[in-house]
């Protein structure tokens, strides 16, 4: 890999909810874009290590996120990758593990000094990462650990993830809640990327009003669409049987249509990506 030769989006994937797919989500966008030739690292940062798990990688095995948000290691020396004997991961696909002794990050942030913030714990590991990945995932837990916090204040994008459920709504819209108060103190660049809407069986009424709900309440502005990603991910039981067996549908059902969705929405967030970028760029110009 050409160190510090990459663009590196920072992207934090949650909702204020558990059980929406979130993990899935990470896993699976993670591995499409790795499917395109992008070098992605995903950095578990729920004590509930459903990431970790994902790829069959044994929680209490390795040094992780943990080590990393106290300052123990270096992100770089934490990073699991397809050459690690000890795991299977995909090719250009990296993860940083998390382990259940993140519950005791609080206390043992404090232990190190009173004045830590939430945002110190992962600016300097991001900084040190960025330039080695095209895109480095957060997957977050579903509740306000110092980790969650942390994503909210270091990512640059954000997905939020959403499951047709009677409560999707208010974890939504708890989430852009706290994504508009992280733009309010300390990160003011993050930017929501859109809304991914999974477990979808477009034959229900509930799938069917929080779509609408969602393509209603979070736009991208007056004149512009939805946040909402057009490509929804169908409910399938191949789902938790790939989970099980500690892989991705990549590996497991490689021509599944769910797996497609996937591919497909990969290449949606990266055309969302390059058309915000652009903005930015032309503002750039714009403003010598």
């Amino acid at each position: 890999m050409n160190h510090l030769s990459l663009r590196t989006r920072v992207i934090a994937v949650g909702n204020q909810k558990g059980g929406v797919g979130k993990t899935t989500n990470t896993v699976h966008i993670a591995r499409a874009l790795a499917e395109r030739g992008r070098t992605v690292l995903i950095i578990d940062l729920d004590m509930n290590h459903c990431a970790t798990r994902h790829f069959g990688v044994e929680p209490e095995a390795f040094l992780g996120s943990y080590e990393m948000l106290v300052g123990n290691e270096e992100a770089a020396n934490l990073v699991l990758t397809h050459d690690d004997e000890e795991v299977s991961l995909p090719e250009r696909l990296h993860l940083i593990p998390a382990a259940r002794k993140l519950e005791g990050i609080d206390q043992a942030l404090a232990q190190k000094s009173k004045f830590i913030s939430p945002r110190e714990v992962l600016r300097a590991p991001l900084a040190s990462l960025r330039g080695r990945y095209d895109y480095i995932f957060l997957d977050t837990a579903p509740n306000a650990t110092i980790p969650t916090i942390a994503a909210y204040l270091a990512a640059d994008y954000f997905i939020l993830s959403a499951m047709p459920d009677p409560f999707a709504i208010a974890g939504l819209n708890d989430a852009l809640t706290d994504i508009r108060d992280a733009q309010q103190r300390g990160n003011p660049g993050l930017v929501l990327l859109g809304v991914v809407l999974s477990g979808v069986d477009k034959r229900t009424a509930l799938a069917h009003s929080l779509s609408e709900f969602v393509e209603s309440a979070f736009r991208m502005g007056d004149a512009a669409g939805s946040m909402k990603f057009h490509t929804s991910i169908g409910r399938s039981t191949v789902i938790p049987q790939t989970q099980k067996a500690g892989k991705t549908l990549f590996e497991t059902h490689s021509t599944h249509k769910v797996t497609q969705e996937y591919r497909t929405l990969a290449g949606e967030i990266e055309e969302r990506l390059a058309g915000l970028e652009s903005d930015e760029n032309e503002l750039r110009v714009a403003h010598g």
